[in-house]
């Protein structure tokens, strides 16, 4: 790792005891990838929900403001370089997360956040809707770059997204300055994407779908994307390891028939993918409306 990925990664999502989601995916693959971590648990959970009910270990709002001031007070804070944020328990804590980084970036103006706004998929939200309009209220708009789905994304933005140039103008409407939309529209048959578009870079990476996929690869994504990009690669090439890197471990988790992502199995892939990935230069939209 160069001296650019010198610095410390709060990660603030679900914890699960068994299993690779949330701040299990996260945590692992940013420490696998050199990264200190500072992991806070939003809540707490026997196993992914998609594997059955579960007893849900809730925190207090309170409580949880609380340990937010103790981190923007702890006399470590200067270590720390990034946070990304996954699944909130209640809107609550997506307010008491966006406190933290206004006070981190008091400090550091160049602190990198990354906001995965975990709250639903093709079947709609997940959560309750006064936590995702916390998340598209209060930390989309601090965020340095943002993760969603395109069914995420299709929520925060009020439009339908048929296509990757809606995709694209939904992104650039919503305001980071940089977006990775996961499950775009794919330009190659049986393939899945991931669109990236910044202010010079409009990509799309793709790989061949996978069936009966394990959750947790949106917070993988998320965290290897987020390495690479502290480690001080460009875009493109941050955008091809890293999703080689999700596609590989995907790919081997189904082939074993396996639930759930292996991590520890697959940690050479987090840091060395050998899966081949479909990179494409898309339009930009500022270079569509030039035209």
């Amino acid at each position: 790792m160069s001296e650019n990925a010198a610095g410390a990664v709060i990660v603030i999502s679900s914890h699960v005891v068994r299993g690779s989601v949330g701040n299990r995916a996260a945590v692992f693959a940013l420490e696998t990838l050199g990264h200190p971590v500072w992991a806070l648990p939003t809540i707490v959970l026997p196993w992914h929900p998609g594997h059955g009910r579960s007893t849900r270990l809730t925190f207090a709002e309170a409580d949880f403001d609380a340990a937010i001031d103790d981190l923007i007070r702890a006399p470590w804070i200067g270590e720390v370089r990034a946070v990304l944020s996954g699944y909130f328990g209640n809107a609550a804590q997506a307010r008491s997360v966006a406190r933290l980084i206004a006070a981190l970036r008091q400090d550091n103006p160049e602190l990198l956040y990354v906001c995965d706004p975990v709250m639903g998929d093709l079947g709609g939200l997940y959560v309750p809707e006064a936590t995702a309009e916390a998340i598209r209220d209060h930390l989309i708009p601090l965020a340095s770059l943002a993760t969603p789905n395109r069914y995420e994304l299709a929520w925060l933005s009020g439009a339908a997204l048929d296509d990757n140039s809606a995709i694209m103008e939904a992104a650039l409407a919503l305001g980071p300055s940089r977006m990775l939309v996961t499950s775009a529209v794919p330009m190659m048959a049986g393939g899945t994407g991931n669109l990236y578009l910044s202010g010079r870079h409009a990509l799309l990476a793709e790989h061949r779908a996978v069936e009966n996929a394990p959750n947790g690869l949106g917070d993988l994504l998320a965290a290897v994307f987020l390495s690479r990009l502290l480690s001080g690669l460009e875009d493109e090439k941050a955008l091809q390891l890293a999703t080689a890197s999700v596609f590989e471990v995907l790919a081997r988790a189904v082939k074993r028939g396996s639930n759930e992502l292996m991590l520890a199995s697959d940690a050479s892939s987090l840091s060395t993918p050998m899966a081949m990935v479909q990179m494409r230069r898309l339009l930009h939209p500022a270079q569509r409306r030039k035209k």
